[in-house]
């Protein structure tokens, strides 16, 4: 558990390769941005204990079990609002209190929808500070053996279409931050939207008429 930011706490959940996240972001109203896999529930409640602030609000970047496994358990142990994207499908017993859209305000944040990893799949860029949770539009490169401290696409075999994932990924280009928080991987905190724009515009770029 570390905070990677001011107020922003990196709430990793196990201790594998896998390194599975939540982030809980203490600001006016706390926030934890997704809740990690099921077999990491005591570890998350534990660590939200240890940082002794108590989350008033639970979002959800998209409902793969490894960002929604601990949904249930953090709504009864805090009586938490929860948003949740409007595409996601939960096999939760808690249903939502909010869904939301591309564009829309939840919280501290403006969604936005970044499909092809899987359909429901958002960021959320925060609307006063330079940070950007980046749901699993993109992970940490040393994931992938590479230097740390830039981003790449989820892998293929654990997405949807790749195509989309990256033609959708140019609408953060429309926002400001300079951290962008990931889920696997380590995070950028240095230029995060510049080595995004890098990563995008590459030589030679063509059109994407063909391909969608």
């Amino acid at each position: 558990m570390t905070e990677v930011v001011d107020g922003v706490f990196d709430l990793t959940l196990t201790n594998d390769p896998a390194r599975y996240r939540s982030f809980l972001f203490d600001w006016e109203v706390p926030t934890l941005v997704d809740t990690g896999p099921s077999e990491a529930t005591e570890a998350l409640l534990s660590r939200l204990r240890s940082i002794e602030t108590t989350p008033e609000r639970v979002i959800l970047t998209h409902a793969h079990h490894d960002h929604v496994g601990g949904f249930d358990a953090v709504v009864e142990e805090y009586d938490v609002e929860t948003c949740v994207p409007e595409q996601s499908e939960l096999q939760t017993e808690h249903r939502p209190d909010e869904r939301f859209s591309h564009e829309a305000s939840v919280g501290p944040f403006t969604a936005v929808h970044i499909p092809g990893h899987c359909e429901d799949n958002y960021a959320l860029v925060a609307a006063d500070e330079p940070v950007a949770v980046m749901g699993d539009a993109v992970i940490g490169s040393d994931w992938r053996g590479l230097p740390e401290g830039y981003f790449i696409p989820v892998e293929g075999i654990y997405s949807d279409d790749l195509v989309r994932a990256e033609y959708y990924l140019e609408r953060l280009q429309e926002y400001a931050f300079d951290v962008g928080l990931v889920f696997h991987g380590s995070s950028v905190f240095d230029d995060a939207r510049t080595k995004l724009d890098r990563f995008l515009d590459f030589p030679n770029k063509g059109s994407w008429d063909d391909r969608l």
